[in-house]
This record gives structure tokens, C-alpha cells and sequence, in this order.
């Protein structure tokens, strides 16, 4: 989701800068929840278009004019497109097809397809793609015609979207051809001599050689901007700390200071809900001299859509102390989308500048909006789609004292999730509260908002430099935004907090246990009660009836639809492991066990599942799925030891004294007896029956953390011992098949050390993959560690278990 706001302040009121982290994959600006995230994938802020954690471009435009130059510090050239043959998700098309093969020359101008089929385009395997034709065969080939009248120039694309092989012809001429799938469209580029006046034939052949089945086509042609006339402005620094990351330039004779904040606060719910985030703007002259200076922002409608071509509105309305843009779809079809790679294409984008900053605020399309503030002036527009929502503030003649503005930018998300066939407010919304409201408080509670994210950045950083060093307070500087953006904040209908997961690009998935289980240090540091909110749709998941099996679910559904596990396979020993454990943590954060007596007859009856089937585990997947089945697997026995431990301190905590006694005992018995059979060596292998094997034993991090002795301290300085020396360049690897490696089990693991030096010896390759990766994603936790590439996954949650030194820590204190 997305937010933004400027105003003005007091003169010598500014965002502190705290020299914390300053490199980074990407840059985290507007950080909400799954929908409302803007970053940017490049070092310098205005060197590439900003984007959603996806990828997707959802464009930040700052320019500033310093008299009459105009230099650009965010954001770059958006492009777009003019469409010479339209793909259906512009207009609706239909197409020659056959299933059958039509001989070699199907590909030609000439040839004739009047014996074909007609169909609606796209064509897809899945019968409830809206306009779709089914297409369920191995082959499809299809030709469309069209007409050119005006031979096209510049730079031109076939715009496609295909899954699986493809190889697509103009003309009867080859332009394009590739092995495999894509999820979006593509843009790839066409020589224009494959063009003819008159006449022209597109003809694609498809192959779904496995899983599903697509293909969607258009062609576009690249329009010019005015953007390359702007000067760069020289951006001297960034710098990132919890809830802030602040940008310093030069452009011309001024020195200019933007800061991104996203109050993350975890102690205010409130506060943490808020769908706002600021943008602070400081100015002051360099040279003692006068300058005059207006700041612009430009605000993508695309920031509302889940395509670029969605059909937008906009209006510009004032309300108290505030002048507002406002952008949503036109359809608003809320909560119709679910899945991984998708973007929110419901509710509404605010762009909010206080009226004491005399802004000047307009809507048009990206070209006129430049236009016109090169200008000084505003414009209109009558398009309905890829609008920019302009603010142009006017800071006037700025000398060496420093002048101060802010914008707001905001999103009113109506419903974010369902859970069970009901459609969620989102928090800020429980007690009667709408997106002016949200936006008055942001704006008057400004100073005191910065004051806190100041504090509490300065605060989290040095307890982090405390607990494991420079190297890990940075990451988990780089952490926390992220990790905490990766949920929504909403109400259940029975009353209770749910803080609702996505898996991000992994699967989509909402509320998966085995993404709770790694970010959960975090919660448990800061507040517990976020964690809960994790775990209570699972709970109640299984006490309502709907999940009847006798270990945990894997999730609640796909984002955003919380119906019921949409994971195609069970996890038993894991989910019903990693549920305990959480529990147990809680106990130990809060002092008290309440929060698992509400749920002690579902964690019994998963205790009793991880008794029968947890120490020898069945081929099945655990959180590692990615690294394929494994039966046998010593890790995952540990962490059914591990949660029957867990559980049996619970049961003590709760005066449930022969239940304690009796699954402690089996518990201890379970590890003596782990030990000797993963024993191999010098550490212990990746399987029982795995020798000449190993695996990073992450599990054992709670044994140690909630003091349950159940494994010998010696079995945690062999496996560090031996892990030390298994390190590549950009970390220790998962285990013995591969050399990729997860960053929070790598934390996990080090946080087993009994020493700082073999700790930040874990930790120094891990800052070394975040600054160095050629991947510009949001952190992603699966990486290679040879060449410090991303394998999958980016933008997780899962990042937020790097707080499990400082957890340490604190329990112990």
C-alpha cells in the first residue's frame, strides 16, 4: 500500500540523522503492509524509477528548481507507451486459432487462415480468466491482422505475456522466440523493417510443455518525455535506520535533505496501523547566497492498480488543514485479486500537503505535469489512466538557515482481507476512523512522530551494536521496515488481533506458520501481542472445525483471501512444531502461559501428534521446502524435541504437573537419543541415515533460548565448530546439497555460539551478501553463497528473526 504528505515546520526542526546502514539491495521509502510499499532498487534515488516490492514500477518523481534550473533527485523517466495492436488487458480482441499443426508457412502473411477457429483473447487454461478462451491442448498457434497506415519509428515492442514456449513472427519474419514462461508481460524489442504499410500479420505458436497454459500479445510503441532536459542532482549520501532512510544532494548551489519516514513503532498500534508515511524536504544554501526554490512530487496513479493500463480517477479536494490528491481505480473490484506477484487495484491513493505550505497541487499525465512545473504552472488532463498527482511546494528566497517542508502520502484500503467469507476493516478503521482523519493526525502529531522514530532508531541500533556488533546492527536496521510491511493489522470478527502474513514470493500464501515461526524474534522483542496475532487464525483455524487433522495447518489461504489452507501439501512436524514453540516464547516474553491456556486443548493435541510422529520424521516438506522432500531430516527432529520441551514447560507454568513430567521425560529421552543417531563425526548429519552429510541445526536455538536443557551444550559447540568451517564468501550454506543458503536460519545458527567472535564470524558474510548482491530486490532471504545472486524469495517477512541475538539478550537481562 501506499502514503505520502507535506507541510510546513518550525526552522531548525529537523529529521535527525543517525549514521546506521548505507548500503543496501533496495531502499525502503513508503513501508505499510504487502500493497502499500514503494522502494528503490538503485544507489542513487533518482537513477531508476521507484517500485512495489515486486518490481512493478509505482513511480516517485522529485525534481526541485533552484531559480530556473530544475534538478532531479528521485525517480527517472516513466515510460510509456502508445499502442499500435492493443493485448486484452487494454481492450478486448479476438484472434484466429488452431490447435492443430497448420504446416510450415502458418507464419506467413499470405497464408490463409480462414479454416481456423475464432476466440477471445487470452487464452488460458484457467476457465474463470475473465474474456479468456480455454486452452487445455499442447499447442496452440494464433494470427491476428492489422492494419498500419503510418509506418511506425522510434522504438517499438512486442508486448507478451506467455506460459510456456513461444516464438513469435511479423510479417512471417521471427522476432522473438523463447524456452519457458513468464507471469507478466514482457516488452521485447522489434525491428522496425519487420513492419509493412497496409496489411500486417502477428502470428504466435505456443507450447505448454507443463502446469499452466497462457498467452496474451500486443504491440506498443515507446513514447519521448521531457525528462532528459532535467539536470541530475548529486546525491552526496543515504542513510537508513529502522523507520527512516534520509537522502542528502546537492543541486546547483543548494544542499537538499529528503527523508522517507514510516512510523513503524511497535509499542502504538495505532500508530503502527496508520496507513501514512512522510515525506520531509530541507533545503539551505550552500554558497550564502539567496536561491528561490520549489520542490515537486510527483505521485503515479499506478500506485493504486495492479496494471498500468487499470483505468484510474483522480480529484483534488481540500479538507481542514490539508489540500489533497486522490487516485483509485474506476472498477474498484475489492478483493477480487489474489495471489504473488500482484499489486492492490482497490481503494485510494492520497497525496496530502498541508495548506500553511501554500502547495499547489494538480493532476495530469506525466509529460504535462513536468511540462507545467517547468512552466510554473499547473495543467489538466482528460486521461484515465498512468496519472500523475502533482504537489509543487514553494519554499521561496532559501539562504544558509535551513527550510523545512513535508508531504503525506496515504492509503485507504477499505478491505484488505477476508477471513472466512468476511471482508476486513483494516485497524485504523475499528473505531469509526476514515483516511482525513488518519491524515489530520499525522499532520499534527509531526514533530512529536519524528522525535519517536528518532528515539527508537537510535535506541533499537545501539542495543543491536550491543548485542552482536556494527555488522549485525545493520542488518537489522535493514530488517525491520520489511519484516513488519510484509503484514496488515486487522481485527478478527470474534475481537482478536490478527497481524496477517504474506508470503512474498514465495507463494502467496496468507498467514503461513512457517513464516510466523522465523520472524517472530522481532515480535517477541518489541511485542508480543503482534506475534499472537500471527498464531490466533491458525488457532482458531483448528477450534472452529474447520481444520480437522491433528497437527497445525500450513496457512490460511492466498493473500488476500484468509478461507481456509490453499497450500497444495501438509507440513505436520513442522507447523505443529513451530506453533508450540511460538507459544512457548510468548510465555517467556510475557512471564505468564494465559495466552497459551486459551489454546491448551489444540496444542495438546499437536504435542500428542509430535509425540507418535515427530522424532523420526516421514518424507514430508518442512520450512526448507524449497531444498525438496526429506525424510528423516535432523533438524525437523529437533524441533519436534525442541516443541515437546517447550510444551512441557507450558504444562508446568500452567500446574499441569503430570503432563510436564511426563513430556519433559520423553522430550530428554528423545535428545540423548538424537544425538547418537545423527551423530557423523565430527557434527551431526543432515539425515539419521545420512552419513558424510551435514545441515545447519537452526531448531536448536530455542532450546538454548527458553533454557530447556534438553540438548548438551557440547552438541551446540560441535555443530558452530564444524560449521566454521563450511563458509563460503557470502555465508554458511542450508546443508551439504547446495550452496545456497537462508540468512535467518544463518542467524539462528550463529546465535548458537557461546562467544562473540564465532558470532560476528557468521554475521560479517551475511552484511557482505546485503551490500554486495548484484540482485537489487528487497532483502531477499534465500541466496547463493558463492556469487551472492538471490535464488528466490525477496521482500519477507522472515527477515525479522535476525532479532534473535538481541532476544537472546534480553531474556537473559
Amino acid at each position: 500500500m501506499k502514503r505520502l504528505l507535506l507541510a510546513a515546520s518550525v526552522l531548525g526542526f529537523g529529521v535527525q540523522s543517525i549514521a546506521q546502514l548505507h548500503k543496501a539491495p533496495a531502499y525502503p521509502l513508503i513501508t505499510h503492509d504487502t500493497y502499500f510499499s514503494v522502494w528503490s532498487f538503485t544507489d542513487q534515488l533518482n537513477a531508476s524509477t521507484t517500485k512495489h516490492w515486486t518490481g512493478a514500477d509505482q513511480s516517485l518523481v522529485g525534481l526541485v528548481k533552484v531559480d530556473n534550473k530544475i534538478y532531479r533527485f528521485m525517480g527517472m523517466d516513466e515510460k510509456s507507451y502508445k499502442t499500435i495492436l492493443p493485448a486484452s488487458d487494454e481492450k478486448n480482441y479476438s484472434i484466429q486459432y488452431t490447435e492443430t499443426n497448420p504446416g510450415g508457412d502458418w507464419m506467413n502473411a499470405a497464408f490463409n487462415d480462414k479454416a481456423w477457429q475464432t476466440g477471445n483473447a487470452p487464452f488460458s487454461d484457467n476457465t474463470d480468466a475473465k474474456g479468456a478462451t480455454t486452452w487445455k491442448s499442447k499447442d496452440l498457434w494464433v494470427r491476428r491482422s492489422f492494419n498500419v497506415s503510418n509506418l511506425p519509428t522510434g522504438k517499438v515492442y512486442l508486448k507478451l505475456n506467455h506460459d510456456d514456449n513461444v516464438e513469435v513472427y511479423l510479417n512471417g519474419k521471427k522476432i522473438y522466440t523463447k524456452e519457458g514462461w513468464v507471469h507478466k508481460f514482457i516488452y521485447i524489442p522489434i525491428d522496425l523493417s519487420a513492419f509493412k504499410s497496409g496489411n500486417n500479420v502477428l502470428a504466435i505458436h505456443c507450447a505448454n510443455t507443463a502446469g499452466g497454459a497462457y498467452l496474451d500479445a500486443g504491440i506498443v510503441m515507446e513514447q519521448t518525455t521531457e525528462g532528459s532536459t532535467l539536470l541530475d542532482a548529486k546525491q552526496l549520501d543515504v542513510n537508513i535506520s529502522a523507520t527512516q532512510t534520509a537522502y542528502s544532494f546537492m543541486c546547483g548551489a543548494v544542499k537538499l535533505d529528503v527523508t522517507f519516514t514510516s512510523p513503524l513503532l511497535m509499542n502504538n498500534l495505532k500508530m503502527l496501523a496508520r496507513p501514512v508515511s512522510y515525506i520531509t524536504a530541507k533545503v539551505a544554501s550552500a554558497d550564502g547566497k539567496q536561491h528561490d526554490v520549489n520542490v515537486y512530487l510527483g505521485t503515479s496513479s499506478d500506485l493504486a492498480v495492479n496494471e498500468a493500463t487499470q483505468q484510474v480517477t483522480a480529484n483534488a479536494y481540500s479538507t481542514g488543514d490539508l489540500s489533497i490528491l486522490k487516485a483509485g481505480t474506476v472498477a474498484q473490484p475489492i478483493l477480487q485479486k489474489k495471489g504473488d506477484d500482484v499489486r492492490i487495484d482497490w481503494g485510494y491513493l492520497y497525496v496530502a500537503a498541508p495548506k500553511s505550505s501554500k502547495a499547489t497541487q494538480f493532476i495530469a499525465t506525466p509529460q504535462d505535469a513536468l511540462a507545467a512545473f517547468k512552466r510554473g504552472t499547473t495543467a489538466k488532463t482528460s486521461a484515465d489512466k498512468h496519472l500523475t498527482l502533482a504537489t509543487v511546494v514553494p519554499f521561496g528566497k532559501v539562504g544558509s538557515d535551513a527550510a523545512e517542508q513535508f508531504i503525506m502520502l496515504g492509503y485507504d484500503d477499505i478491505n484488505p482481507v477476508q477471513y472466512f467469507g468476511k471482508n476486513l476493516l483494516p485497524w485504523w478503521k475499528e473505531n469509526g476512523g476514515n483516511i482525513e482523519s488518519e491524515l489530520a493526525d499525522a499532520l499534527n502529531s509531526y514533530k512529536s512522530v519524528i522525535a519517536s522514530c528518532n528515539t527508537f532508531d537510535n535506541e533499537l541500533y545501539n542495543n543491536a551494536v550491543k548485542s552482536g556488533g556494527e555488522d549485525y546492527a545493520q542488518l537489522c536496521v535493514l530488517a525491520y521496515r520489511q519484516s513488519i510491511s510484509a503484514h496488515k493489522l486487522v481485527k478478527s470478527p470474534q475481537g482478536d488481533l490478527l497481524f496477517l502474513s504474506k508470503e512474498n514470493f514465495s507463494n502467496g500464501s496468507i498467514n503461513t506458520v512457517d513464516i510466523t515461526y522465523p520472524s517472530a524474534p522481532l515480535y517477541l522483542y518489541y511485542n508480543p501481542d503482534l506475534l499472537k496475532g500471527m498464531m490466533t487464525g491458525i488457532f482458531y483455524y483448528s477450534e472452529s472445525g474447520k481444520w480437522t487433522k491433528p497437527f497445525a495447518a500450513h496457512d490460511l489461504g492466498t493473500y488476500p483471501l484468509a478461507n481456509g489452507q490453499t497450500y497444495g501439501e501438509d507440513m505436520p512436524v513442522e507447523e505443529s512444531g513451530n506453533m508450540i514453540i511460538c507459544a512457548a516464547a510468548i510465555a517467556k516474553a510475557e512471564g505468564n502461559a494465559e495466552y497459551a491456556r486459551k489454546h491448551w486443548k489444540t496444542l495438546s493435541v499437536w504435542a500428542g501428534y509430535l509425540q507418535k510422529a515427530g522424532f523420526d520424521p516421514a518424507n514430508q516438506l518442512c520450512t526448507d521446502d524449497f531444498a525438496g522432500h526429506l525424510a528423516r531430516n535432523a533438524n525437523l527432529s529437533v524441533k519436534a524435541i525442541v516443541a515437546l520441551g517447550a510444551y512441557a514447560k507450558l504444562a508446568d507454568q500452567l500446574g499441569e504437573k503430570e503432563t510436564a513430567e511426563a513430556y519433559r521425560k520423553s522430550a530428554s529421552e528423545m535428545a540423548a537419543k538424537w544425538a547418537t543417531m545423527a551423530a557423523d563425526g565430527d557434527h551431526y548429519a543432515l539425515t539419521f541415515d545420512g552419513k558424510n552429510t551435514w545441515s545447519q541445526k537452526y531448531n536448536l536455538v530455542w532450546d538454548k533460548l527458553l533454557g530447556l536443557n534438553l540438548f548438551s551444550k557440547d552438541v551446540y559447540a560441535k555443530e558452530v565448530k564444524y560449521y566454521l568451517t563450511k563458509q563460503n564468501v557470502y555465508g554458511l550454506p542450508l546443508d551439504s546439497r547446495k550452496s545456497y543458503t537462508k540468512s535467518d536460519w544463518i542467524m539462528w545458527t550463529a546465535t548458537l555460539a557461546d562467544n562473540q567472535n564465532d558470532f560476528q564470524a557468521f554475521v560479517k558474510p551475511l552484511l557482505k551478501y546485503a551490500e554486495e548482491t548484484p540482485t537489487r530486490v528487497p532483502l531477499s532471504d534465500w541466496h547463493e553463497t558463492t556469487n551472492g545472486k538471490q535464488v528466490g524469495f525477496q521482500a519477507r517477512s522472515v527477515v525479522g528473526g535476525y532479532y534473535i541475538k538481541m532476544l537472546e539478550d534480553k531474556w537473559k537481562n
